[in-house]
């Protein structure tokens, strides 16, 4: 199986960026920011049950999947710097996959952290995870926006992509953040002012993730802030140092 998709090659580029899409969300996703962000070559991160993974089982344990996902990076010939982005659950699975790949004696340049409280603050609750069924997964997406309330009358997009939305919530739900030594790399924690599940206290407690720099910045918008105003010029500005 393929985990990464990369959007636009750009084999001369100095960097690539690794985006991790949110609970439901599909490579797609990212397929915008090749043009925006130029100067990287963008990988995204398709994970089994949508897109071009429609057949396959969906993931049932978050840790698990993201260690395929790190074995998948470290067997990969590319040498270039790597910086990871993930936004909400996607945020929680590039963590989890830079552990591993510190693990291995490897790692990333930089790691942004949108829309997710960080990962010593999920507790894991299998009750919770097993209540996730189609009618608060619909709710919960009508609260954090991105998704237009007309398609969840739609019963042809309901049988399409609940499942594997649902499998995601559960998945995510079911995450607990064990106590670990902190990362090496610099870490972004991004978060908008109005996201109705994720503070700005528990986007700035990132910072307890990493022993390198961390930085905790509020973004106008809601969960799905990225979506009208994708964070180009922030992601930049974090990355300027890397670059020279």
């Amino acid at each position: 199986m393929v985990w990464t998709q990369v959007v636009e090659a750009r084999p001369f580029a100095a960097e690539r960026m690794v985006c991790f899409p949110h609970a439901g969300g599909s490579p797609y996703f990212f397929r915008p920011w090749a043009k925006a962000l130029g100067a990287y070559e963008i990988h995204a991160v398709c994970y089994p049950g949508r897109a071009e993974r429609f057949a396959e089982e969906c993931a049932a344990e978050l840790v698990p999947m993201a260690r395929e996902i790190a074995a998948e990076l470290l067997a990969s010939d590319d040498e270039r710097p790597a910086v990871f982005f993930g936004h909400s659950m996607g945020a929680i699975v590039a963590y989890e996959v830079v552990r591993a790949l510190e693990e291995a004696g490897s790692g990333v340049a930089h790691l942004f952290a949108s829309g997710a409280k960080a990962p010593h603050l999920m507790t894991g609750d299998p009750v919770a995870a097993a209540a996730w069924d189609e009618e608060s997964i619909a709710r919960t997406l009508i609260e954090l926006g991105g998704t237009d309330p007309e398609l969840l009358n739609n019963r042809a997009f309901v049988e399409l992509v609940m499942p594997y939305i649902g499998a995601d919530f559960r998945m995510l739900a079911a995450y607990e953040g064990q106590p670990r030594p902190p990362l090496h790399c610099p870490v972004t924690a991004v978060v908008g002012d109005a996201d109705p599940r994720v503070t700005t206290a528990h986007s700035a407690a990132w910072r307890e993730s990493t022993r390198g720099p961390a930085v905790a910045l509020t973004v106008p918008g809601e969960h799905f802030y990225l979506a009208d105003r994708p964070p180009f010029g922030l992601i930049e500005e974090a990355l300027r140092p890397l670059r020279g």
